[in-house]
């Protein structure tokens, strides 16, 4: 859970911009903006594979 205490004399918009803040640190809005709509099983796995660095191939291609 996250929490945010006030400093001093802070306005409660600082308050509201610090919280955002951490909540974005936290991936708790891309969390929630994830599972707001269903998702298909499908759609999941070419996410993440699509998220993953590919590997190059070593070879110097071509034939000699």
């Amino acid at each position: 859970m996250i929490r945010v205490k006030s400093r001093g004399n802070e306005t409660a918009e600082q308050m509201i911009r610090r919280f955002k803040k951490a909540c974005e640190k936290e991936g708790l809005t891309k969390d929630i903006k994830r599972v707001a709509y269903y998702e298909k099983p499908s759609e999941k796995r070419r996410r993440r594979s699509r998220g993953k660095p590919r590997m190059k191939p070593m070879g110097g291609g071509g034939r000699r």
